[in-house]
């Protein structure tokens, strides 16, 4: 019960730091969105900039306040309030209220106070006490200062009893205000002391953490502390809320006054939704707001896709990060924030197209381990198979018919290329995935070692890798295009290189890679001798990889172990010793020596040496299609 209670004050303080810090943004936001005039002078230009530097400076400073530190700023904050509304209050009785007649001018149209005056009176008067304690109790103040200024609050009302005159009982509110002033800056004046150790305490541990950590570590630790994300969610939500009610109200009232009763239809809604997305943007902390939104809706719905499939990958769980991360540079890259509005939805409603396919792709990057999984593990249940399989075919129905759509609403152009060409990518990818899978299932089925699936598996996924590897092409052909020709950045250029060097360099290397590891590997099984028909069954041993019996040949290494052709392949894929003694499988310098081998035993000499080449040739061949479309891109 005790633990349940920390946790829920602690869960109390989180809400709170991040409401208080949610007005530094909205300060920050109306600053760089405000106008200012630069024809006033250049003392009033120079005024106004430096007014701008300070209030951001100022919110800047207490956005990144410690908790501890920020709950006393607030606390000085709203004493500081207090004590302005009860001298305005003070001072607007004093102006428009007149005690015995109980008359009164209603501030902004509304007449919500009571027309008795005893009662107007000692409702003030209860408002004005409130206030002056609240304003002793945020600010500390000792009991006999605390009667004085809570005396001083209430004397002004007094003048309303004993019918002093409208000058008089507005000097006694004026000097009742000053007083309270007076009192104010004091108080202030004295945490000045608590201010610069704060300051000071601030500074010495940034510098700390930079000096031991780096600029990273020190960024990310703020990021974190301040509750950054949580911020910006709730800035971006607080504010479209505020627009909404603004505009279905303007919207009432105009449709009120038109005479029309039907207040919401289809075509209004759209427009109020319009408007809300173009608002939602146009700035860039707003952008960075949209984006935090962003991240917690990829966030549970990457999480909800895991929990479906049954995955337990931590590494799958950052669907959250990167989906804002992608979000942001498309908007930077774009420029949507300085957009004209109609030319901003449209900008907005490309890059959320481009967003939902990356999203759509990652969430393949989810599925694929889990259905290789199923499929090699030989899992039976169906109840296991079907959620995987139903997100499988959800990845290849969504990308058709998205392409679908968009062809028939728009005209071919650079932006319409990339969704069809990332539509068409993650088809292929589901369809590569699905195949293996079944040659996986394929293979469980029939329980009978099948040499030849490593060989089909890899030249599906090569031939899968060789399409991607086109398609990446293909793609920085077209950003190339865009910005020589369309909208040139600087970002866009980064990106550009970004793309090149991991998703064409390093994916065209780490394939010819893998080509000249599985090549080596089947030159050294193939050096091997080869135990076949009544040798076979002279052995009476198993394979020391997978535990089988030899049902149709086995490979003997020099240290006299027999594996399968497939297991021991596969085993230097990964290091060249056999798994039973660790002595070397393979040396080149004895193997040129001895009398070449073929798959049925020996060979006469002179035999031909092409018989060393990788089996099936699929993999000489996407390997050669890879470096061919390498050396068209780069030479």
């Amino acid at each position: 019960m005790a633990s349940a209670n920390i946790r829920i004050g602690q869960q109390a303080l989180t809400v709170l730091d991040v409401a208080f810090r949610v007005p530094c943004i909205f300060i920050i936001d109306a600053i760089f969105n405000s106008y200012y005039d630069p024809g006033s002078g250049w003392v009033g230009t120079a005024g106004k900039i430096l007014i701008r530097v300070m209030g951001i400076m100022v919110s800047s400073v207490v956005l990144v306040l410690s908790q501890k530190a920020l709950f006393k700023f607030y606390t000085l904050f709203f004493a500081v309030l207090l004590g302005v509304v009860a001298v305005l209050i003070n001072y607007y009785a004093i102006s428009h209220i007149d005690f015995y007649s109980a008359y009164y001018k209603a501030a902004l149209g509304f007449r919500l106070v009571p027309r008795n005056g005893p009662t107007l009176w000692l409702g003030m008067a209860v408002v004005q006490l409130l206030f002056g304690m609240g304003y002793v109790a945020l600010l500390n103040i000792q009991s006999v200062f605390a009667a004085l200024v809570v005396l001083d609050v209430m004397i002004p009302l007094w003048g309303l009893i004993i019918e002093l005159p409208v000058d008089v009982r507005q000097l006694v509110a004026v000097a009742s205000g000053l007083a309270l002033a007076l009192n104010t800056a004091v108080c202030l004046a004295l945490k000045l002391k608590w201010f610069y150790y704060s300051c000071r305490y601030v500074y010495l541990l940034v510098r700390h953490m930079y000096r031991i950590y780096g600029l990273q570590l020190l960024v990310e630790d703020t990021w974190k502390r301040i509750h950054f994300p949580d911020v910006l969610r709730v800035f971006w939500l607080t504010r479209m809320t505020a627009q909404a009610i603004i505009l279905v109200y303007v919207v009432k009232v105009v449709r009120h006054e038109s005479g029309e009763h039907s207040y919401l239809t289809w075509d209004v809604f759209w427009d109020l939704f319009s408007n809300l997305i173009i608002s939602g943007c146009d700035s860039t902390l707003t952008v960075l707001g949209m984006s935090a939104v962003i991240s917690s809706i990829a966030h549970y719905l990457g999480l909800s896709i895991l929990a479906f499939i049954g995955s337990t990958e931590e590494e799958d769980k950052r669907l959250g990060f990167v989906a804002p991360v992608l979000f942001f540079i498309l908007a930077l890259q774009t420029g949507l924030s300085g957009l004209d509005p109609e030319e901003r939805l449209v900008r907005l409603s490309r890059n959320m197209c481009l967003l939902l396919t990356a999203i759509l792709h990652f969430i393949h990057g989810m599925t694929d381990p889990v259905l290789m999984s199923l499929s090699a593990s030989h899992v039976s249940s169906f109840r296991r198979h079907f959620p995987v399989l139903l997100v499988s075919l959800c990845l290849f129905v969504l990308p058709v018919v998205l392409s679908y759509t968009l062809w028939h609403r728009y005209a071919l152009n650079t932006w319409l290329f990339a969704v069809t060409a990332f539509c068409v990518e993650l088809c292929l990818k589901v369809v590569v995935s699905l195949t293996v899978y079944a040659l996986f299932m394929v293979d469980g089925y029939y329980n009978v070692l099948w040499e030849k699936l490593d060989d089909y598996v890899y030249c599906v996924r090569s031939t899968g890798n060789v399409i991607e590897f086109v398609f990446g092409v293909i793609m920085f052909g077209n950003g190339a295009y865009t910005m020589m020709f369309e909208a040139g950045s600087k970002i866009r250029a980064c990106m550009m290189c970004l793309h090149a060097y991991f998703n064409i360099y390093l994916q065209a290397k780490n394939g010819w890679k893998t080509f000249i590891n599985r090549r080596t590997a089947v030159k050294k099984i193939n050096s091997l001798p080869e135990v076949k028909g009544g040798q076979l069954r002279d052995i009476e041993d198993v394979c020391a990889i997978c535990y089988q019996e030899f049902a149709t040949s086995a490979r003997i290494t020099p240290c006299q172990h027999y594996f399968h052709a497939l297991c021991l392949r596969k085993w230097l894929y990964i290091q060249d010793t056999c798994p039973m003694c660790h002595q070397k499988v393979y040396i080149e310098e004895e193997a040129r020596d001895r009398v070449p081998f073929n798959n049925n035993g020996y060979v006469a000499p002179g035999g031909d040496l092409g018989q060393f080449a990788e089996p099936g040739g699929a993999e000489a061949a996407a390997a050669a299609g890879m470096l061919l479309v390498v050396c068209l891109l780069f030479c």
